[in-house]
């Protein structure tokens, strides 16, 4: 009688883990087919990642893997917590999944930060809004007073760009600019130029030039892109269809760039966006990485290196490494091109060219020292 009960029970447990698993399977049949993708699936409830629900099952059936576990406490809460997730697109530990489908606007708050700088959190989220082409065609002209007076010097000895070129800079959105370099601009919509001194093309250059006196190889692109989308006939929003034929070009002629950088202008305050080390003034930067492309967890162990060594030596300068989908902006930023691609928000629409330089001269240091690092590794393992 007792053995009877014994396989009953066993039966009863066996048959509640099948139900719970046709659940699992089902719901994800049920989201594929309303074609919301995994990775958007992940980012908007804020569940467990792909890798993270194999571990799970992994976990479950190998224990000899992981002894932290003790082996007779049954993973029957997790599955069922992870169920009731998937099914529910609510997540218990996070509020913004109660209200995310409620409250208009709240969405834009789904931006995963995976490494959240001094005073990050979910208030002061980046966020992409491209200018009306009105806007755009307003740009404004630089204000040659301040250009001088904020001008920092960056050696003026020539410089020698190496025959091989492994970095390529470029800017999706070139109008990006900073109220103190222009003429007449105070209002925050009114950081838009097509002077490349006077907008994040100036930064590109400073930044090449640095790259080029430590020995790095550097193509740097141009492009006025406000130019380029009004030709076409184009919206500021198509911004980066227009540059992912400027980086793929850039990538098929030249098999050598391995670094794709694209360095843009946060729309944040100066309070927000500068920070104070040792007397000196910094434009603080955060790293964006595109959630749905190939190459997504190999170019965020680079920024997430390269935000640590900034963190080392210059606390506080990053803002953080932020996860974006197609629901929070592009979500592929053409990062699917390499695995050395980003994305570096650097700066507000209040911040000078003195604070700019300085943030451009410790980024290209920290850059350019992770880039050796690399490559001595690389020959080490016989592949330089």
């Amino acid at each position: 009688m007792k053995s009877t009960k014994i396989i009953t029970l066993k039966l009863t447990y066996q048959s509640i883990l099948m139900v719970i698993f046709m659940f699992l399977i089902i719901s994800l049949v049920i989201f594929s087919k309303m074609s919301i993708s995994s990775l958007k699936m992940n980012n908007s409830i804020g569940i467990l990642s792909g890798e993270k629900l194999f571990l799970q099952f992994f976990k479950s059936e190998n224990h000899t893997f992981f002894p932290e576990m003790d082996k007779s406490v049954i993973t029957f809460s997790k599955m069922t917590n992870l169920a009731f997730q998937i099914g529910t697109t609510i997540k218990p530990t996070d509020a913004r999944t109660f209200l995310g489908n409620e409250i208009p606007g709240l969405g834009a708050y789904d931006t995963e930060i995976v490494i959240a700088g001094e005073g990050t959190n979910i208030t002061n989220l980046p966020s992409e809004s491209a200018p009306p082409n009105e806007v755009l065609q307003n740009a404004r002209k630089a204000s040659e007073d301040s250009l001088k007076q904020n001008q920092t010097t960056n050696n003026n000895k020539p410089v020698t760009n190496p025959e091989h070129k492994t970095v390529f800079i470029y800017h999706t959105h070139s109008w990006e600019s900073y109220l103190p370099l222009l003429k007449d601009a105070t209002n925050p919509n009114d950081a838009i130029s097509s002077d490349e001194r006077a907008n994040v093309i100036g930064l590109g250059d400073r930044l090449a030039t640095n790259l080029m006196r430590k020995g790095i190889g550097v193509d740097h692109d141009k492009t006025n892109m406000t130019q380029e989308l009004l030709k076409k006939g184009w919206q500021s929003t198509q911004a980066y269809t227009e540059s992912r034929q400027i980086v793929e070009a850039a990538a098929t002629q030249d098999k050598e760039l391995k670094y794709f950088i694209d360095i843009h202008r946060d729309s944040a305050r100066k309070q927000l966006t500068t920070k104070t080390i040792n007397g000196v003034n910094y434009a603080r930067l955060y790293f964006v990485v595109g959630r749905e492309n190939k190459n997504y967890l190999d170019n965020l162990e680079v920024a997430k290196a390269l935000n640590n060594e900034l963190e080392k030596k210059y606390p506080g300068v990053s803002r953080g490494v932020f996860l974006k989908t197609y629901k929070e902006g592009n979500g592929v930023y053409n990062q699917d091109i390499s695995s050395k691609a980003m994305l570096i928000e650097i700066g507000g629409v209040d911040n000078n060219l003195n604070e700019l330089d300085n943030t451009i001269d410790v980024f290209s240091d920290i850059l350019a020292d992770y880039y050796w690092k690399a490559n001595d590794a690389k020959a080490v393992n016989g592949n330089g």
